[in-house]
Formats: structure tokens, C-alpha cells, sequence
């Protein structure tokens, strides 16, 4: 592989900071634009990340500064409304042994781990910057920028999220499409003896549930019917959402007490993409939500994406020739794992839609989580 090779990274999420710290490291010329001045570097409560997320991180050489920001825990239980725990299951290790089955973390810490580490690297980083023209030929890309500059590339790797620009450049046309599901998430502090995730399915929300972040905070989520967001003015979503947690027991009481900023209160719907047939057009290739998203049901959205970036970078930094049968391996090497992700991760979702009592939802994510088990 030649190291003379110029890669364009759009968008700086989880898997184009991820993209750029690995191809940086082989060696390759990479420059990296986001659209947003603050590189998203305070959006966000909190996340899960799971073992196989936790691998990905450790190639990135951040796991030391991740396992230190968030919190570590094996097991998930299952509680009913009042709080009562009905079962307490130990979660895979994913990941491998050697790494917790899950950490939570404050989703803004974990963005600025990977902003370091991408500075840290080398790359050309350029905010607030977009993509605004795409011209493909043989041998590469000439892109031209918003800010009026223009930049050729050997490849151009498309991370900038589910409403990606790119996809919908190159002639893809799928488009995420809401599942009937939609969250409230709001980061809080941490009650005593919160230390791990619980989830109560039933009540007033279809799932009611909390993660532990750090020693000092959770983020607390429940999940409803989805609504027309402009029918919610922002100002109410303190409200809104305390009007769900009210009725749950447990920690509930605690954690409902604290949901009083209404900024501070995210509301999102539950979506879900698959682009089908190849995730790349020419030299021009799609990462992450750019290519696949799924509802949080398994908490897999940025552990995918980690691992699409992880295993691109594998491909092209072992390759002398980037060409289509090559994204095409990435592809269906991919697809094979990702699609009972979202398929299970969907599956999970409409089951508390239909209110279907009997429905194998330990068993479905046991099933899921075991084959996560195995390299990506």
C-alpha cells in the first residue's frame, strides 16, 4: 500500500474520528471536515458502549482514558414499574474477556477522547466546513469545499451521519424511516446504588431505563409512541418527560426529581436504515449511519459505526489496489454482521408496539449479542 495516498473524511462523529486516527497511523495523508464550529463536542447525554465498541477503542489506543471516564458494569436487570427487579442477567463480554462487557460514559467525554486523538494524529481538521461539489474520474476525487477551497483524494470516506449529504450525492437513495418509536434522554446524577443498567418494560412508557456514566452521573431515557415534534414546544420537555418517569418506582423518584431543565432534556425518534447493495459509488465510501442505523434497543449505533471504520481501515491500509472489488469486500463483510443488528435492534422495538406479551426479547438479544462476540 502506498502511503502517498490522500483520503478525504467527511464528518466527525464516532466513525470519521475513528477513520481518521487509523489511516493516520498507516501513514496516509487525511484530512477531516465537520460541518459543525464545535466538532459536536457538547451534544449528547450519555452512551452505551458495549465490548465489541470497547475493542474498537482500545485499536484507537483511547480505552485507558475511556475506562477512566465512564463507568464499567456486567449485568442488566430487568425491573417492573415499581422498581421491583424481576431478573438480573449477566451481560456478554463482546469485547473479549479482557474488557468490560459494557462502560456508559458521558456522551461528550467520549467525543472529546476521540477529538485528541485525532489531533494527536497528524490530520488536517477543518470546521464548519462542507462538502459542496463531488467529481469522480478513474483515479480519484476532486471535491470542492463550502469555504471556497478545493481538495483531490485517492478516496472519499462519507461518515456524516444519518442524513448524510454524500449518500444522496453519489445516487443513493435510502433514507432513514421512523420505526413508530421515539426517546427522552436527560443526564442526571447518580443515586446511590445505581450501578448498572436497569429496564423496566410496561407502564406509561414502553421502556423505562438508566445507565450509569461516571461515578457521578446516569443518563435516564424512556421510550413512547413518537409524536410530531413541532406538536412539543422544547420549553415543555422537562415536563413531558417527568410526566413518564412520575410513575416508575425504584430509583425513579430520585432520578425524576433532577429532570427539571428542559435544555437539558434531548427528544429524538426511533429510526432505521439499510442501504442495500454496495456502500460505495466509485472511489467514494460510506461509514457508519452514513450507511446503517438502527433504534438503541441493543445499544449497537456507535459500536457498528466503530467497527466500520475499524474494518474499512484494515482493508485499504493492506491493499495496494483500492478498487471495487475491494469496497465491495467491506461491504458484504459488513453487511453480514450488521444486518441482524438492525433487523433484531427493529425486531425488539415493534414487539413493545404490538404489545406482544410473549415475545423472546432475552433470547433475541442473547442470540444478537453471542455472534458480537466474534471479530467484526
Amino acid at each position: 500500500m502506498s502511503t502517498a495516498r490522500r483520503v478525504l473524511v467527511i464528518g466527525g462523529g464516532a466513525a470519521g474520528n475513528a477513520m481518521t486516527v487509523l489511516l493516520r497511523r498507516a501513514g496516509l495523508t487525511v484530512d477531516l471536515i465537520e460541518a459543525k464550529d464545535d466538532w459536536n463536542a457538547t451534544a449528547g447525554s450519555g452512551i452505551t458502549l458495549q465490548g465489541n465498541a470497547l475493542r474498537v477503542l482500545r485499536e484507537l489506543g483511547v480505552w485507558e482514558e475511556v475506562g477512566a471516564s465512564g463507568f464499567g458494569f456486567g449485568s442488566v436487570g430487568i425491573t417492573a414499574p415499581d422498581g421491583t427487579v424481576l431478573h438480573v442477567a449477566e451481560d456478554l463480554r463482546t469485547g473479549g474477556d479482557d474488557l468490560p462487557a459494557t462502560v456508559g460514559m458521558q456522551r461528550p467525554r467520549l467525543q472529546r477522547i476521540l477529538i485528541d486523538a485525532v489531533r494527536a494524529g497528524g490530520a488536517s481538521v477543518r470546521l464548519g466546513t462542507r462538502v459542496e461539489r463531488l467529481e469522480q474520474d478513474g483515479t480519484g476525487v476532486t471535491v470542492g469545499f463550502t469555504d471556497g477551497t478545493e481538495g483531490r483524494y485517492d478516496l472519499v470516506v462519507a461518515a456524516d451521519g444519518m442524513g448524510s449529504a454524500t449518500r444522496a450525492a453519489i445516487g443513493i437513495t435510502a433514507k432513514p424511516e421512523p420505526t413508530g418509536m421515539a426517546i427522552w434522554r436527560v443526564a442526571v446524577p447518580r443515586p446511590d446504588g445505581v450501578t448498572r443498567t436497569d429496564l423496566a418494560y410496561g407502564g406509561p412508557a414502553y421502556i423505562a431505563g438508566y445507565c450509569p456514566t461516571s461515578d457521578t452521573t446516569i443518563y435516564a431515557y424512556v421510550v413512547e409512541a413518537n409524536r410530531d415534534r413541532a406538536s412539543i414546544p422544547p420549553q415543555s420537555y422537562a415536563d413531558e418527560m417527568r410526566g413518564l418517569t412520575a410513575a416508575y418506582g425504584g430509583f425513579w423518584p430520585e432520578i425524576t426529581g433532577h429532570i427539571t431543565d428542559p435544555a437539558k432534556v434531548n427528544y429524538s425518534w426511533f429510526d432505521r436504515m439499510l442501504v442495500e447493495g454496495s456502500w460505495h459509488r466509485g472511489r467514494v465510501v460510506l461509514v457508519g449511519d452514513a450507511a446503517h442505523c438502527c433504534p438503541p434497543t441493543l445499544a449497537q449505533g456507535a459500536a457498528l459505526s466503530l467497527e466500520d471504520a475499524w474494518v474499512l481501515a484494515q482493508l485499504l491500509t493492506g491493499a495496494e489496489v483500492w478498487d471495487d472489488a475491494l469496497l465491495q469486500s467491506y461491504y458484504e463483510r459488513r453487511m453480514a454482521r450488521v444486518r441482524p443488528v438492525v433487523e433484531a435492534s427493529v425486531q425488539i422495538g415493534q414487539w413493545q408496539l404490538d404489545g406482544v406479551r410473549d415475545a423472546d426479547v432475552p433470547g433475541l438479544m442473547g442470540r444478537t449479542m453471542t455472534m458480537l462476540r466474534e471479530l467484526p
